[in-house]
C-alpha cells in the first residue's frame, strides 16, 4: 500500500530511507517514483536491523533534503513502532527539521495495540510498540500532521490529505520551435568550393571580386541574427 501512496506523487522529487536499527539511503531524491517503488517493494522487515532509530531516520532525511530548494521540504515518515535506537533523539531532530523548514508528517501504521489480545501476546501486532505521543510531538513541533493508518483505505484518505496539504509539485516545460541552421554555413561551405572550382578553370578579375565579397561576410553574425529573429 505504501508503494501506490508513492505512485500518487506525480511531479514530486522523492527518495527512500529504510531505518530498523541504522538508518540508511535506499534511494537518493529522484523524479523516477517507478525505480523508488522497486526499491520500497524489494525491501524485506528487519533489512536494517530489529529496532526502530526514528531520530537517525529523521537526521538522515534532514541531510539529505537540505540540498534541495526550501519551498516544499517534506518528510513522511512511517513507523510501526517506538525509538528505541540510534543516536539522535527523535524530539531533537523534529526542532531541528522546523529550523531547517523542513516539515514532517509522521504515519502510524498497524492495528491498534489494544485490540486482538491474541495476536499481541504471540507478538504479531506490527504496532504493538507504536509511540503515538512521539510521533504526534514530532509533527507539532515541525509544522506537520500525524496519521494513523490501520489499513489500506486509511492510508489512500492519508494521501488524498497530504495531496491537500503538500500539492504536487509540477514540473514547468517550454517548448521552442525548433530552428534548423546548419544549411547556412553548408550552403556557404558548398558555395565557395564551387567558386574556388571555378576561379581554376576561368579565372578573371569578376570571379576574384566575387570571391572577395562571398568570403567578406560574417556568417557567424549572420546566423546568430537570423536565431535571434526567430
Amino acid at each position: 500500500m505504501l508503494g501506490d501512496f508513492l505512485e500518487g506523487r506525480k511531479g514530486d522529487r522523492v527518495g527512500l530511507i529504510l531505518f530498523g536499527t541504522q538508518a540508511f539511503v535506499q534511494a537518493p531524491l529522484t523524479y523516477d517514483r517507478r525505480t523508488v517503488r522497486v526499491w520500497l517493494d524489494e525491501a524485506k522487515i528487519g533489512i536494517a536491523g530489529k529496532n526502530t532509530a526514528l531520530g537517525d531516520a529523521i537526521g538522515l532525511g534532514l541531510k539529505r533534503l537540505r540540498l534541495r530548494p526550501a519551498t516544499s521540504r517534506v518528510l513522511v515518515l512511517v513507523t510501526d513502532g517506538a525509538n528505541n535506537a540510534g543516536q539522535i533523539d527523535p524530539i531533537t531532530a523534529a526542532r531541528l527539521a522546523a529550523e531547517e523548514g523542513v516539515k514532517i508528517y509522521p504515519i502510524g501504521i498497524g492495528a491498534d495495540p489494544d485490540k486482538d489480545a491474541l495476536q499481541s501476546v504471540l507478538g504479531l501486532n506490527p504496532s504493538l510498540d507504536l509511540d503515538e505521543p512521539t510521533l504526534k510531538e514530532i509533527a507539532s513541533l515541525s509544522g506537520g500532521q500525524y496519521f494513523r493508518a490501520r489499513d489500506g483505505d486509511q492510508l489512500e484518505k492519508i494521501r488524498a490529505t497530504l495531496d491537500s496539504l503538500e500539492p504536487v509539485a509540477q514540473q514547468p516545460t517550454q517548448a521552442r520551435p525548433a530552428q534548423t541552421l546548419y544549411q547556412w554555413p553548408l550552403a556557404t561551405a558548398l558555395l565557395l568550393s564551387v567558386l574556388l572550382v571555378l576561379r581554376e578553370l576561368w579565372p578573371n578579375n569578376a570571379l576574384q571580386r566575387l570571391l572577395t565579397v562571398v568570403r567578406s561576410v560574417n556568417w557567424r553574425e549572420r546566423v546568430k541574427s537570423l536565431w535571434r529573429s526567430g
